[in-house]
């Protein structure tokens, strides 16, 4: 990462928490780069932080589910109407009733069943885990998108800005065309128009610019309004062909897919669920141990034993089949995810080339020729061998094929946002 990038997402954290009392908090500033946002956000964002604290909490439960139950202690006060010894009067003091048990009994679940629910705990922890990363990965290609349209619709308010200023130049020259008699008055309207079609074109964009900013501190947030957000300076750089290829991608998905992770971990804990329940068909044992005092002294020793009795068998069965079910369920839904992102790591991949094919033709071709063109036109214009529609159609084609090439531009950095979502990881 960028140093400048880890500076201004410091001093942007460090602006929020340490702002001077008393007086209003000096703007800070982040942006410019999507690297800065996705590392503010990773900070700021309070869906990510609630699914983070989810799987911290989620954790904890390990120790909980293989622990021991907590032991028992009970006391039992025996002849408290002294019947045995008619000198003594009725008591609940165990000095003074006939004798007074003490029991120490502790629960100890069948072999290996505490193993069990502490792997399925371990499950359930690795199924958050994954779920916090797919809110992350969900995260910061919403923030990647936002990014690249700003980005697009900047790149198109500078091109209508500089065609604006071309139709000014135009209508000058129409309208010393028709001072000097060579031309029509129809020619300077037309041009007047066209830059106030222009101008609307550069208000929409305008109004949509905004919206893309408003949302892109949504993302991050909300951050409080003394942090300013720069306006997107470049677009990250696209990966090598090599790295594209649909086989790499394809393992990295599988491997890495945090959807696909949450699956997996469903189906571990459906496997060690289902192994429970038929562990269930053996008893837990209760051991414990007695003290009697009798008077002021210990009498008596008692050993206990107890164990309880499987005898509902239907219930435990109907529990065992759905155990199986849903270790089934939990296999054909990540035979589901699987098939789904693979289908659309095909679609971002295809969209990915077809935008790079459009880039490339445009920027190798397309552009050159219109430019040449619409100057082509200018000269003809001025000298009065080129009629003024020829020049409006060239102005147009012009700013249709720059257009096209910045939003194919933005269409790549889309996919590409995407397709990390799919693979788990940035490329």
């Amino acid at each position: 990462m960028r140093p400048q990038v880890v500076l201004a997402t410091a001093a942007a954290v460090a602006g929020l928490t340490f702002s001077g009392v008393g007086r209003a908090a000096e703007d800070v500033y982040i942006g410019g780069y999507v690297e800065s946002l996705l590392e503010f956000a990773r900070e700021r964002h309070p869906e990510f932080a609630a699914m983070r604290h989810e799987a911290a909490a989620a954790a904890e439960r390990i120790e909980v589910a293989g622990a021991l139950p907590d032991p028992m202690f009970r006391t039992e006060l025996r002849d408290i109407t002294n019947e045995a010894n008619p000198a003594a009067s009725p008591s609940v003091l165990p000095a003074r009733v006939g004798s007074t048990k003490y029991t120490i009994s502790q629960t100890l679940p069948w072999f290996g069943k505490r193993e069990l629910r502490r792997d399925v705990a371990v499950a359930g922890a690795s199924e958050a885990e994954t779920r916090t990363r797919a809110t992350w990965m969900e995260l910061a290609t919403r923030i990647k998108q936002t990014y690249a349209e700003h980005h697009v619709h900047l790149s198109i308010l500078r091109l209508l800005r500089e065609n604006i200023d071309l139709l000014s130049r135009i209508g000058e020259i129409a309208q010393v065309r028709y001072a000097g008699g060579i031309g029509t008055q129809q020619e300077v309207i037309r041009a007047q128009t066209e830059r106030a079609m222009l101008q609307g074109d550069l208000a929409m964009f305008e109004g949509e610019s905004a919206q893309a900013s408003a949302r892109m501190r949504s993302l991050l947030g909300r951050p409080s309004a003394n942090v300013k957000l720069r306006p997107p300076e470049k677009l990250r750089p696209l990966p090598p062909p090599e790295k594209l290829e649909f086989a790499a991608l394809e393992a990295r998905l599988v491997a890495n897919n945090p959807q696909l992770g949450a699956e997996a971990a469903r189906i571990a804990a459906a496997d060690k669920g289902r192994e429970l329940a038929y562990r269930n068909r053996y008893p837990d044992v209760s051991v414990g141990i007695s003290p009697i005092q009798t008077g002021s002294r210990v009498s008596e020793w008692e050993l206990m034993f107890e164990l309880n009795i499987p005898l509902q068998q239907d219930s435990r069965r109907a529990q065992e089949r759905e155990a199986e079910r849903m270790a089934e369920a939990a296999r054909a839904r990540r035979e589901a995810a699987l098939n789904q992102g693979l289908s659309e790591l095909s679609e971002r991949l295809a969209g990915l080339e077809s935008a790079r094919r459009i880039e490339a033709l445009i920027a190798g071709s397309l552009l050159p020729q219109a430019e040449l063109s619409l100057q082509s036109a200018l000269a003809g214009y001025e000298t009065g061998r080129v009629d003024f529609a020829m020049v409006l159609d060239a102005q147009r084609q012009v700013r249709k094929v720059q257009q096209d090439l910045v939003k194919a531009r933005g269409d790549q950095q889309v996919r590409l946002a995407e397709i990390e979502r799919l693979i788990g990881e940035e490329l």
